[in-house]
């Protein structure tokens, strides 16, 4: 049974563990993304993510607490000046763990841990999702008993044109730099034609 081993020790003794923690917070805040075992990150996002939660107060007595944990004073100006800002209105849930698979020397699990509200890319795919497109279908027209479907016009490409300039008349021809619209009916007579 393992009652009250919550705590994943990372075989390592209590101030090792607390020292590199730290050590990992503060890169964390400085580069927004770090690169680590799986293990590690988990162990990270429970020790920085109180922290970050701190930083919403911005009062001397939460500075100091912070500091405490951090020992690197220009981690916590950039907790509290930038990071704070960005996650002011997050209720938590401030990291990600993206995993990416296992190392070579020792296959462990390894895998990225990063603040949510910095990654560009992410933020650009939720701008891209939201942006979306309706696309027109083929318009039905009623005409007396039967129903006719109106097609959309077929573009021709420019190869196309060219090939085709060489075997009409000049008065015919079309720049090749232009695409032609045709509509389905003239399409059709045109195959008919030859």
């Amino acid at each position: 049974m393992r009652h009250n081993k919550k705590i994943n020790h990372l075989g390592r003794t209590s101030s090792h563990r607390h020292a590199m923690l730290s050590n990992m917070a503060s890169s964390l805040i400085k580069h927004k993304r770090i690169f680590t075992t799986t293990a590690k990150a988990k162990a990270l996002r429970k020790y920085v993510e109180p922290m970050i939660t701190k930083s919403k107060e911005d009062t001397t007595h939460s500075r100091r607490t912070v500091f405490s944990l951090l020992q690197d004073k220009y981690a916590v100006t950039e907790l509290f000046t930038v990071i704070s800002q960005k996650v002011g209105d997050r209720p938590g849930g401030y990291t990600r763990i993206i995993k990416t698979g296992n190392r070579l020397g020792d296959n462990a699990a390894m895998c990225f841990i990063e603040l949510v509200d910095f990654d560009e890319n992410m933020l650009k795919d939720t701008k891209k999702a939201a942006g979306k497109t309706r696309r027109s279908r083929s318009r039905k027209k009623s005409t007396g008993d039967s129903i006719v479907e109106e097609s959309a016009p077929v573009t021709v490409p420019a190869e196309e044109v060219k090939a085709e300039e060489e075997t009409k008349p000049i008065e015919e021809t079309i720049p090749p730099t232009e695409s032609i619209v045709v509509s389905a009916e003239e399409a059709e007579e045109e195959n008919k034609s030859e």
